[in-house]
């Protein structure tokens, strides 16, 4: 049996630093069987990181996109499979 999970990377883009966009992204995140982190990058970004079954992430983040569409601009999105490497779902001051 595989250790390996679903991995994606995202990138937001927009006006979404300094609006609460990554303590909603974890209330968002209690609703789904996954692990990940969320921070705010130095170039104005936001960066998602989110592991688990497929169909899980996925659904993660379409939801934490459609909550807070308002503030995004643009969405960038890379995953792959490999082991899992966070315990938890937490933002990274």
């Amino acid at each position: 049996m595989s250790d390996n999970v679903f991995r994606m990377n995202c990138w937001f883009e927009g006006h979404v630093q300094g609006v609460g966009f990554r303590y909603q992204t974890i209330s968002v995140a209690k609703g789904y069987e996954l692990t990940g982190t969320v921070q705010n990058l130095p170039d104005g970004r936001v960066f998602l990181y989110a592991e688990g079954d497929e169909s899980e992430v996925t659904a993660f983040q379409k939801e934490v996109e459609s909550e807070l569409q308002d503030y995004i601009r643009k969405t960038e999105l890379k995953s792959d499979v490999g082991p899992r490497t966070t315990k938890n779902f937490r933002i990274i001051q």
